[in-house]
Order: C-alpha cells, then structure tokens, then sequence
C-alpha cells in the first residue's frame, strides 16, 4: 500500500494572502503527522508564493517522518536544497503564469542540465525523483540521468472522465510498469482528491501518493485530523511502529 506525504503548500498560500504569521504552516505539518501523513512535501517557487525558505528550514528541523522538497532547477533553488539537505528532493517545472504546476518535467529537454544536478543531489544524501508526465521517453530518460524515483503526474487523469479517465489510468499503469522494469522507484501526485484517489493507490509499483489542495481544502471545514485521516485510510495508509 502507498505511503501518504501530504503538500502544504496551500496553508502557506492563505498564510501569505495577509503576509500574517498564522496559519502556520508547520504547525499543520506536525497535526498532520499525527493524524497519519508518513511524509510532509513542500514546494519552494523562485517567485515565493506561498512556502518562503525559513518554512523550508522548520520543516527539516521539526517533522518527525520525512520531508520530500520539491524544487526547479533553478541554482539559487538547487542551493537551498544542498543546505537543507531534506531526506528527498523531486524536481519539478516551474511557469511563473502558471496556478499550479501543470505539466511534468520534459526530462529529454532537461537532460543535460539534470545530468549536473542529479549527482550533486544524491550526494548530498537524497533521495532524487523527478515529476513526470506517464510517458515512456520521459520513464526512460529519467532513469539515464541517475535518479532513483520517478513521481507520476497524476493531472490528467484527475482532470479526465469516462473513457478517457480509464485510458489515463492505464497510461499511469503502463508508465509504472516501465519504471519498475527500469530499475526506478514510483510515486505519484497532482490533483488527487477523496473521489479519485482508490484507483490510483491501487497501481503497481507505487510507493508513495503526494497529496496536498484537496486535504488542505478539506481540512477548512472538517480540521487537519479528520482530512488527513480520511485520506489516510482511503489509501490504507499506516503509520510504522517507530
């Protein structure tokens, strides 16, 4: 069964809708732990929308499971990652016009520039994954530039109906597959909610499932507990024994 990292990003996003202290984005992060996330994943935009780097900072230094990063390519991001040193790290696209991240990394037209960062990542002591579109060039060439996960991009399917819903998830399928035979490891993430999210904790290979607006959407009329618990035994989740 797949692990649950919850993204809060979002609690961020009404935090610096007022730039007030509150709410605090941590402290959701630490009530979401003990109501059954087994990872926190948080995204640094260059432009700082929502998470800022002493967020980044306080996360490492006070959650208990894991942090998963997400982060560009961009150098003065690359740094902050090899500072932090979070137990993971996923590289992802960044379009400033963009809500929210709407697309995979196009690994291809990336390939030399990942080829440089990837190592530097790794030896920092992360785990690296890359956020792909369920496409094989973008399976296959993540694994030539070293990394060891690949995080599918769950939008479309998310987005879809019908036919074309049942098509996207035999891509996910697919793509899955392929990575596994690949030697990578699989997660997946982007527009999960509590009405789509069986079928895909239900693919082959999948280790972890990135979930973030809809818990943190939730959470604003039912509390961080009951949001991140509900999910959690939608997936079949559980918390290890420490």
């Amino acid at each position: 069964m797949p692990k649950l990292h919850v993204n809060i990003d979002h609690v961020a996003t009404l935090r610096q809708a007022r730039r007030e202290p509150f709410p605090d984005p941590i402290e959701w992060a630490l009530r979401a732990e003990k109501a059954g996330a087994l990872g926190i994943t948080a995204h640094l935009r260059t432009d700082r929308r929502h998470i800022q780097e002493a967020d980044i900072r306080e996360l490492k230094r006070r959650i208990t499971t894991r942090f998963n990063f997400e982060m560009s390519l961009a150098p003065e991001i690359v740094a902050i990652a090899l500072r932090t040193k979070p137990h993971a790290v996923c590289l992802v696209p960044e379009n400033r016009a963009e809500v929210t991240t709407e697309g995979g990394l196009d690994v291809v037209r990336e390939y030399a520039r990942l080829l440089a960062v990837v190592p530097r990542l790794l030896k920092m002591g992360a785990e690296v994954s890359l956020f792909i579109d369920p496409e094989s060039r973008q399976v296959e060439a993540a694994a030539e530039v070293g990394a060891e996960f690949v995080e599918l991009h769950t939008g479309s399917y998310s987005r879809a109906t019908g036919v074309t819903k049942r098509r996207e998830l035999a891509r996910l399928t697919q793509a899955a597959v392929l990575a596994h035979e690949l030697g990578l490891r699989v997660n997946a993430g982007h527009g999960l909610d509590y009405e789509n999210v069986v079928p895909i904790a239900a693919l082959p290979h999948v280790e972890e499932l990135n979930i973030g607006f809809a818990i943190v959407a939730r959470s604003v009329f039912t509390g961080v507990d009951e949001a991140v618990g509900t999910m959690a035994r939608l997936i079949g989740s559980k918390r290890r024994r420490r």
